[in-house]
């Protein structure tokens, strides 16, 4: 694939808010059509980690949760940030705290942005195997269920609506598009 030249041209950023997690910009643009116009952009000051942990049986980890941005209930995998560590250590600490689980063997899944037309939160997915049960540890804004079913019933979920968190989805998905054989009907 060739790299494309950016048509936009930033003129002016203003910092409108931040926090210890994002920071919201408005930037003053020359549109790819040559004409002034605004952008908003939200900057994530952590990627995202996405974690599907799947047992000797076959069976992966749900976690639910009250999801205050949406007012709704969701079912995820377990996910989290990661800012001051490697993806990979971000991963093992976010499987630990939210489902006491700890894995001997990972797998990077793969990488995506997760609404790049008004933000720039960069995803990393991972597979963890060899799971051990130990205690969970969540944050103090975590009050979660876990839920252990099937890793086929979880693809059936994100193919089917029930779960959608969009992370999740994706990363079983890409998990069912790499499993050879891994029949879902």
């Amino acid at each position: 694939m060739e790299q494309e030249v950016n048509p936009w041209k930033t003129t002016r950023i203003t910092e409108a808010y931040e926090n210890d997690w994002i920071r919201l910009e408005h930037h003053d643009v020359i549109k790819p059509n040559g004409e002034p116009g605004i952008y908003g952009k939200v900057h994530f000051k952590n990627q995202a980690i996405a974690i599907l942990p799947i047992d000797t049986d076959g069976n992966t980890y749900l976690v639910g949760q009250y999801r205050y941005t949406i007012d709704v209930y969701s079912w995820e995998l377990p996910e989290g940030g990661c800012q001051n560590e490697s993806s990979l250590d971000a991963a093992k600490r976010e499987l630990k705290e939210e489902t006491g689980l700890i894995a001997s063997h990972w797998t990077r899944l793969g990488e995506n942005y997760l609404s790049n037309s008004v933000t720039d939160e960069k995803a990393i997915m991972y597979l963890a195997e060899g799971l051990i049960q130990s205690e969970s540890e969540p944050e103090d804004t975590e009050q979660l269920q876990l839920k252990k079913i099937p890793v086929k019933e979880a693809i059936a979920m994100a193919l089917n609506g029930e779960i959608k968190d969009i992370l999740s989805i994706t990363t079983l998905l890409t998990y069912a598009l790499k499993v050879p054989g891994l029949h879902l009907t």
